[in-house]
C-alpha cells in the first residue's frame, strides 16, 4: 500500500486505502485481464471491506464511482472526516445525499466539477466549514445560483476560499465572507466581470491575509479591497489576460499603505509606476518574493527605461527579499543589471518573457552571460534564463 494511506483504522496496522492503492490491488489480483465489469467488482469488494474495518478516518480522496457511504459500516467509517476531496464527475447523486447525512464536522471540503444539487447539501450540512475550494470547468455554462447561496449561508465559517473560475457563480457572495483569511478566485474569460468587480469594491475582508485574482483586472477594486484590511496580508498574486488594465498605481500604493506584513507579490506595473515602488520597498520590509509584470508597454529602442526599476530596487530593497522577477519589456542596461547584483545575495532571479512578441526581445545573451556569471559566483542561486548560448 501507499507509504501515506488516507485513513485510520482501529486496528492499528489497517489503514484506509488511496485510490492507487486499490488500483494496484487489482491489477496484482487480475494480472492482464481486462474485463471492466471483473475489475468493478473486485474494486467494490475491496471497499466494502476496509469500510467495513476502518473507524473513524480523518481524511479521504473520493475519485471513483463507488458508492462508498452506502456501503455497510459507512456512517461509522466515514463520521469524523477532517478533511474530504470529491471529484464530483465520478460521484453519483445518492451517495453525496447520504455522505451528508454521515459527515457533518468537515474542516476543509475539496470539490472538483461541482455539477449535483446534493454537493450544495454536503456544503449546507457541516457545522463549522473552514476551507473550501471549488474548481470548475472554464469553459461551463448556465448559472450556478444554489452554490452562490451555499456559500452566502457558510460566509461565517468560512477562512479560506477558492474558487477556479467564478464563472457561473452569482458574486454577490463575496460581501457575506466576513471572517475570510486566504480568498482565491479567477475569472473565466466568458462571463461578464463587471459584478465580480463590483462586488470585490463593496466587499470587506478585514482579517485577509492571501489574496490571490487570476484573469480579472479589477486594480482598483482590489485597492480598495486592500484598504479596508487590518494589515495582516502577507501574499498577493494578481494576473491578468487584459494587458490594457488601468489602475495598477492605485493597488501598488494601497499595498505599500496597508501591507507592512506583506511577503510574496506578484504584480503589473507601468514605467510611470516606478515612483511608488520605493514606498513600497520602504514600507513593507519583510518583502521576500517579488515580480513585476508589465502592462501593455514595450521599450523603445534606444530607451533603457527598466534602470530606472533596478536603480530603486538596488537602493531600497529589504534585507529579506531574495526572490524576484521582472518582465523583460522594460528594456534595461547591463551596466545596471551588474550593479543591481553586487548589492545582495538572492536565492533567484527570474524574467518574465513576452511570449506573444516574437520579434522583439530586450533579454538578450550579453544579459544571460551577467546573470549566468554571478550565478557562478554564488550571487544569485537559480534563474529561469537560458544560459545554452554560453556552451555553444
Amino acid at each position: 500500500m501507499h507509504d501515506n494511506p488516507i485513513g485510520q483504522a482501529n486496528n492499528s496496522f489497517c489503514k484506509f486505502p488511496t485510490s492507487d492503492d486499490v488500483e494496484n490491488i487489482i491489477d496484482l489480483v487480475l494480472g492482464e485481464i481486462n474485463n471492466d465489469d471483473k475489475r468493478n467488482l473486485l474494486e467494490q469488494e475491496i471497499y466494502k471491506l476496509f469500510i467495513s474495518q476502518c473507524k473513524n478516518i480523518k481524511e479521504f480522496i473520493w475519485q471513483n464511482s463507488q458508492p462508498l457511504s452506502l456501503f455497510p459500516g459507512a456512517s461509522t467509517c466515514f463520521s469524523l472526516l477532517h478533511e474530504l476531496r470529491i471529484e464530483a464527475n465520478f460521484v453519483s447523486s445518492d451517495a453525496l445525499h447520504e455522505m451528508a447525512q454521515i459527515c457533518k464536522d468537515l474542516n476543509t471540503l475539496i470539490i472538483s466539477n461541482p455539477t449535483l444539487p446534493e454537493l450544495f447539501s454536503l456544503i449546507d450540512a457541516q457545522r463549522n466549514l473552514k476551507i473550501l475550494k471549488i474548481y470548475n470547468s472554464y469553459n461551463k455554462k448556465g448559472s450556478n445560483k444554489e452554490l452562490g447561496e451555499a456559500l452566502i449561508r457558510k460566509g461565517n465559517t468560512l477562512k479560506c476560499l477558492h474558487l477556479r473560475p467564478v464563472g457561473t457563480i452569482p458574486p454577490s457572495f463575496l460581501t457575506s465572507l466576513i471572517n475570510i483569511t486566504e480568498i482565491s478566485i479567477s475569472s473565466d474569460g466568458i462571463h461578464k466581470d463587471k459584478e465580480i468587480h463590483k462586488y470585490l469594491s463593496i466587499s470587506e475582508f478585514p482579517n485577509l491575509e492571501i489574496l490571490k485574482v487570476d484573469r480579472l483586472s479589477c486594480f482598483e477594486e482590489l485597492a480598495s479591497l486592500i484598504e479596508k484590511t487590518k494589515g495582516n496580508i502577507s501574499c498577493v498574486c494578481i494576473t491578468t489576460v487584459n494587458k490594457s488594465a488601468k489602475n495598477t498605481d492605485m493597488l501598488i500604493k494601497a499595498i505599500a499603505n496597508n501591507c507592512p506584513n506583506i511577503k510574496y507579490l506578484y504584480t503589473y506595473l507601468i514605467p510611470q509606476d516606478f515612483i511608488h515602488v520605493k514606498s513600497l520597498l520602504l514600507n513593507c520590509c519583510f518583502l521576500e518574493k517579488l515580480a513585476f509584470d508589465s502592462i501593455n508597454f514595450f521599450a523603445n529602442k534606444n530607451d533603457n527605461i527598466g534602470d530606472e526599476l533596478l536603480d530603486i530596487l538596488t537602493k531600497f530593497s529589504p534585507k529579506s527579499l531574495k526572490d524576484i522577477a521582472i518582465t523583460e519589456k522594460w528594456k534595461f542596461s547591463t551596466i545596471s543589471l551588474e550593479n543591481f547584483f553586487k548589492k545582495r545575495l538572492l536565492y533567484s532571479f527570474d524574467i518574465i518573457f513576452d511570449s506573444c512578441n516574437h520579434d522583439q526581445h530586450y533579454f538578450t545573451a550579453n544579459h544571460e552571460y551577467m546573470v549566468m556569471k554571478y550565478i557562478l559566483e554564488g550571487v544569485i542561486s537559480q534563474s529561469n534564463c537560458d544560459y545554452s548560448f554560453l556552451y555553444n
